[in-house]
């Protein structure tokens, strides 16, 4: 309650301006940071929370849970930058790997990955061990209709862009549309020269319009 009254604005006529009066002492303390696009009692404890955190994190691990354990190995792997820039995009390639590679990223997918590549397990490899789910959603849960169990759920996925929408409307959404296309091109064009693979610009340009072409099927 104190610091609802603290946020507010006793001085102003409701009435005249309801927002200063609301708001008002919180506008007067709070100024919007220059990398936030707002600003509001969830972002500070949020913040404060990750300070927190960091301070969690950066403990010796001695003695400690798996679970915490864990979350510092996390932690550790993300700050160690310089590591990351020398395995580069090793660990990208290696997932593709995981996941019967990418014919866009492949000399000959079609003679030496189809005949052995399968839907289904390619897609419980997705869900298991990279948390991403493709084409199908499935996920145990809490039973409507019985909370004393859990079921199966199955469910459509989230799309490749934050809803249908980007896949049909015009103005901003076909300016995100355009640029999510030239994304998928750049990302193959790269993992393409990694591999050391000969530069074929139309190849991969066909190719991400066939995966943008089955983005905006599925969205419809």
């Amino acid at each position: 309650a104190a610091r609802i009254i603290q946020n507010m604005d006793p001085t102003a006529d409701p009435c005249k301006d309801f927002y200063q009066y609301a708001c008002g002492g919180w506008l007067n303390r709070h100024i919007i940071p220059e990398t936030s696009s707002r600003y509001s009692i969830f972002d500070i404890l949020r913040d404060e929370l990750e300070i927190i955190l960091k301070g969690v994190l950066e403990t010796s691990d001695q003695g400690d849970r798996q679970a915490f354990q864990k979350a510092k190995i996390l932690y550790k792997s993300c700050m160690n930058e310089s590591l990351i820039e020398q395995r580069d995009s090793l660990p990208l390639l290696e997932a593709l790997t995981m996941v019967g590679d990418w014919p866009v990223a492949s000399a000959d997918w079609n003679k030496t990955k189809e005949p052995n590549w399968s839907m289904e397990e390619k897609l419980s490899i997705m869900n298991s061990r990279f948390n991403k789910r493709v084409l199908i959603d499935m996920f145990v849960w809490n039973d409507d209709r019985d909370s004393s169990r859990h079921i199966i759920y199955i469910d459509q996925p989230s799309l490749g862009m934050p809803s249908r929408d980007y896949y049909f409307n015009g103005g901003n959404y076909q300016r995100v549309r355009e640029a999510y296309l030239q994304f998928m091109i750049s990302i193959a064009k790269m993992i393409r020269e990694d591999k050391n693979m000969s530069k074929d610009d139309s190849f991969v340009q066909e190719e991400m319009m066939k995966v943008m072409e089955l983005e905006t099927e599925i969205a419809n």
